[in-house]
């Protein structure tokens, strides 16, 4: 896991939505004009375009407090604002607040092909990756915010796999930073793969976010609640809103109440065992606490279960596209429905020594993933196709 050391992330929504309205939706289009403007102003120092677009993703993020006098002077002249509209804080009294802790496992899946996962392994030193549930190879890889590794699967399929320290004194404001990053962390990924491979479907791509909850914030009596908001946070939003200030502060409303409503919801599911972890699967995302660490899973089994997920669910989206094109899926017989037909194995079948809460865990994700009808189409699919 990553050594650096813990931080509170508050995003300075104020200089997103800025950047936004002045019609930058890139950070290197925004970084670009702030370095235009240093030259023309005659602002002694000026960083480059590199420089900037990395200051403002940390600034952004909340990573970093805009101190550096050349930034706040670039950002008061690009946005033609004062410093007080721009950095002031977005939330009052978020020292005072009691604040959690959790280690955010994010997983960026895609589908480059069997092709593209070779042009990978030729240019990157992978090695086997251990303890996974489908044979693969892994490579760390530099990310400016966290410990970040590539695994690639010969079948085509490849998932980065981002780990960030993360300290915060709501569940709004995490609610927040997973808006304001998974867009970022899409980008990244995608332009990372076009350093190595030509075609990379953006679009395709996604964040699946799991949480390990290392220090909670709440009462006893709220916890299971809180855990919950936590595996489904955009509930704490709204869609075509802004993410502004006054955003967020409505959201963090809306999760009091949530919270003294014991919240719950029919797709979200439990897979913790009372005394021993508090454990929350659901389409958005996954949450984990364990209560009792030398008994509970281990933070490596729930990796693990994601990796194999995410990585079939990067194929069997490939194949679905494909399918709803009109299009026969083309996919080398090695990795046709035999291949899958082995990989549903793994993933539905109980191993001999697995353990209670392992079995739990696996079958919480898989039904909240909604991965197994794309698999069973897929798999049907393809043995038409073997079958002419």
């Amino acid at each position: 896991m990553s050594t650096e050391a813990t931080r509170q992330f508050k995003p300075n929504l104020v200089l997103v939505n800025r950047r936004k309205a002045a019609g930058w939706e890139s950070r290197k289009r925004a970084a670009r004009e702030l370095h235009r403007l240093g030259l023309q102003h005659g602002i002694r120092g000026t960083p480059t375009v590199e420089a900037i677009e990395k200051a403002m993703y940390r600034h952004e993020t909340g990573r970093v407090a805009v101190t550096d006098p050349i930034y706040r002077q670039l950002y008061c002249l690009a946005y033609r604002a004062k410093p007080h509209d721009l950095f002031g804080e977005l939330a009052g009294d978020a020292s005072e607040r009691p604040h959690f802790t959790l280690r955010s496992h994010k997983f960026v899946p895609t589908y480059v092909g069997v092709e593209g996962v070779k042009g990978l392994c030729h240019a990157l030193d992978f090695t086997t990756a251990e303890t996974q549930w489908h044979a693969c190879r892994s490579t760390p890889v530099d990310h400016p915010e966290g410990e970040c590794t590539l695994y690639v699967w010969p079948s085509g399929a490849v998932v980065f796999h981002l780990v960030e320290e993360v300290q915060m004194s709501t569940i709004a404001a995490l609610a927040a930073w997973r808006k304001v990053s998974y867009g970022d962390n899409i980008k990244w990924a995608a332009d990372y793969l076009c350093r190595f491979i030509s075609e990379v479907d953006q679009d395709s791509m996604y964040v699946l976010g799991a949480h390990w909850l290392t220090e909670p914030a709440w009462p006893a009596e709220l916890l299971d609640a809180a855990l919950r908001i936590m595996a489904t946070p955009a509930v704490l939003l709204h869609r075509d809103r802004p993410m502004d200030d006054e955003h967020l502060a409505h959201a963090e409303l809306i999760e009091q109440s949530l919270l003294s409503e014991q919240y719950d919801h029919t797709g979200i599911e439990s897979f913790g065992v009372r005394g021993i972890s508090c454990g929350y699967a659901s389409w958005s995302g996954v949450v984990y606490h364990p209560v009792a660490p030398e008994r509970a899973l281990t933070e490596a089994e729930l990796v693990a279960c994601e990796l194999a997920v995410q990585s079939v669910w990067a194929l069997t989206d490939a194949i679905t596209r494909q399918i709803e094109q009109g299009r026969d899926p083309e996919i080398p017989p090695e990795y046709g429905w035999r291949y899958l037909r082995g990989v549903r194995s793994r993933l539905t079948t109980s191993r001999p020594r697995e353990t209670g809460q392992h079995q739990t865990m696996r079958r919480a994700i898989l039904r909240t993933s909604d991965l197994m009808p794309a698999l069973e189409q897929a798999i049907e699919t393809l043995r038409e196709m073997d079958r002419g």
